[in-house]
């Protein structure tokens, strides 16, 4: 009998250790984990610092402080008073998942899961707080004293994943404010199916090089360019507005966990699992090698400000001959 009792005494306090044991390691994977997305972070935002303080009028489009932005040019800063949070969404960089979070702080009950919350709910903006609506005292101190934050992507397959969204599937606002422009200019189709329901039936819709001739075409860039396609550091003003937080496509669900921690809010909300259908980087070039090389080379320079400021690698193998 003694000896049952020493053997589990012996077991009880292997276990015990082996409990010890398994808790420090987790605890030192978490640190590591954090300690290494806290360095990227300071990589990212350093960055952004050393570019904007370099040229600040060449990324801010000759302003020099938010004093000289227009309210129209706020519309993407959803604002949550309860958590002192502002966030800049860019559309096709998990923007929806981003929206149902911030809808989920600003209405709490019925919606714990943002999940649940539909993304036709959060597209419309009218049921978020956003920072173009305030009165421009408290915009400034709000942009002063609460926490910003914004997600950005890689600009070439942001771009592609635009074009996927919508022109490839069926879409009758695109179609016909976009789309059979695209077509009738570029895709050598005078007269394009005048309706969505006829183009979709019919598997008519603008090639990828059609749209990058579009977004090359000076015409096109006459006037702002849609919020899907518009230039990342145009929506979210980097060299303006100062982020406690740049988030990552690439990182998302580390970044997202990171953020919610620092926060205080990791027990409270859960970001919502990626979509399975998002646009693998590693396409790229599949995408782009029916576009010409020249081509390449201009749109790159369209979009190379959001290559630089948030640490995106100059495409060199789409770019070289």
């Amino acid at each position: 009998m003694a000896q049952c009792r020493g053997f589990l005494l012996t077991l009880g306090f292997l276990g015990l250790i082996f409990l010890i044991t398994l808790f420090f390691c987790r605890w030192d994977v978490s640190h590591e984990k954090i300690a290494k997305t806290s360095h990227l972070q300071d990589l990212r935002k350093h960055l952004l610092k050393e570019l904007c303080d370099g040229d600040r009028e060449a990324f801010s489009e000759g302003k020099n402080s938010l004093d000289d932005l227009k309210g129209y040019e706020l519309v993407n800063f959803i604002v949550d008073d309860t958590n002192g949070i502002i966030y800049c969404y860019i559309p096709k960089v998990a923007c929806t998942n981003w929206k149902r979070v911030m809808f989920v702080l600003h209405y709490k009950k019925p919606y714990l899961d943002p999940s649940s919350v539909s993304a036709q709910l959060v597209h419309n903006t009218n049921k978020l707080v956003l920072l173009s609506s305030l009165p421009k005292a408290e915009m400034k101190a709000k942009l002063k004293h609460y926490t910003k934050f914004l997600f950005v992507r890689d600009p070439f397959v942001r771009l592609i994943s635009a074009y996927r969204d919508k022109f490839q599937g069926y879409n009758e606002y695109y179609y016909e404010n976009f789309a059979r422009d695209i077509l009738r200019l570029y895709g050598n189709r005078l007269y394009p199916p005048e309706i969505a329901d006829e183009a979709f039936a019919s598997g008519v819709y603008p090639s990828f090089h059609n749209f990058v001739q579009y977004l090359l075409d000076p015409k096109t860039r006459q006037q702002p360019f849609e919020p899907h396609w518009k230039q990342m550091h145009h929506l979210c003003h980097p060299c303006l507005v100062q982020y406690d937080f740049v988030g990552h496509q690439e990182t998302l669900q580390e970044d997202a966990e990171q953020l919610l921690t620092i926060l205080d809010l990791e027990n409270d909300i859960k970001f919502p699992p990626s979509n399975k259908t998002m646009t693998n980087p590693d396409s790229v070039w599949d995408w782009f090698k029916t576009v010409p090389l020249e081509s390449r080379r201009k749109l790159y320079k369209l979009y190379e400000q959001d290559f630089r400021l948030f640490g995106y690698r100059k495409p060199t193998e789409l770019l070289d001959d």
